[in-house]
C-alpha cells in the first residue's frame, strides 16, 4: 500500500499539511509547530496585556487541540492501513463533513460568547477573561484557537457516527476489526482529553452542558461502535 494517501482519503487537516509546497515537516513537526505558534502567541499577548488567567485557559485549549491532532492522524493512518470497504473510507474522509460540523460548533460558540452570554450574564465570560475592553488582537487569537478546537471536535463527532454506521453495516476480517475497535477507542481518548476544559467553564452552565454532553455522547457512540464491530 502506498504510504502517501490520495487526497480525498484524508482529513482536511492532513490534506493541508501534506499539500504545502516545499514543506515536509512530518506529523510530529506539524503538531509541534501548531503548539509552538499558538502557545508563543498566547504567552506573548498575556505578557503585553497582563492576561495570565486567560493564558492558562488558552494553553488548555491548545493542549486539547494538539491531542485532537494526534488522534486525527492516528485514526486516519490506522483506518487507511486496513481493508475497510471503500464506501466506509470515502464517507469518513471524502465527504469533509467534519468541516461542516466544526463550522456549526464554532458558529454556536461565537453566538454564545458575543450574543447569548452578554445578554444574560452580569459579567460575560469575555469580560472575565480579557477585561471590559478586550484587545482586538487577543480576541482574534482566541477565535483562531477556538476554531482549531471546534474543527477537531467536529471530526470527533463524525468519526463516532461513521464508526457506529460501519460497525452496523459491515463485517470485517479479524485484523481489520481490531484496528477499527482501536480507532473508535482513540476517539474516546480525545473526548476524555476535553475534560481539561471543564475547570474554565464551571460557572458557564451552557458551555458546561455542551462540553459534557459532547464528551458523553462521543464516548457512548464510540464505545458502542467498538463493541458492535463484527468479524
Amino acid at each position: 500500500m502506498n504510504d502517501a494517501p490520495d487526497y480525498g482519503e484524508t482529513w482536511v487537516y492532513e490534506s493541508i499539511v501534506g499539500a504545502l509546497p516545499g514543506v515536509k515537516i512530518g506529523e510530529a513537526g506539524a503538531i509541534a509547530l501548531q503548539i509552538a505558534v499558538f502557545e508563543t502567541a498566547v504567552l506573548f499577548f498575556a505578557w503585553v496585556y497582563d492576561l495570565w488567567t486567560a493564558a492558562i485557559a488558552g494553553t488548555a485549549a491548545i493542549v486539547v487541540a494538539a491531542v485532537g491532532s494526534v488522534v486525527m492522524l492516528r485514526m486516519g493512518e490506522q483506518t487507511r492501513a486496513v481493508a475497510v470497504p471503500t464506501p466506509y473510507r470515502r464517507l469518513l474522509f471524502g465527504s469533509s463533513i467534519e468541516v461542516v460540523l466544526g463550522v456549526l460548533a464554532f458558529v454556536a460558540l461565537v453566538t454564545y460568547l458575543f450574543v447569548f452570554d452578554p445578554q444574560r450574564a452580569e459579567t460575560p465570560l469575555l469580560t472575565i477573561l480579557f477585561g471590559p475592553e478586550q484587545p482586538i488582537v487577543v480576541v482574534y487569537l482566541m477565535l483562531l484557537i477556538l476554531w482549531d478546537l471546534c474543527y477537531r471536535i467536529g471530526t470527533s463527532w463524525w468519526a463516532a457516527v461513521v464508526g457506529l454506521w460501519g460497525a452496523v453495516r459491515y463485517r470485517f476480517d479479524e485484523p481489520t476489526a481490531r484496528t477499527i475497535r482501536r480507532v473508535n477507542l482513540l476517539n474516546v481518548g480525545f473526548g476524555v482529553a476535553q475534560i481539561l476544559l471543564v475547570p474554565f467553564i464551571l460557572d458557564q452552565p451552557v458551555l458546561l452542558v455542551a462540553v459534557g454532553g459532547h464528551v458523553v455522547a462521543v464516548t457512548v457512540v464510540s464505545v458502542t461502535a467498538a463493541a458492535l464491530v463484527r468479524t
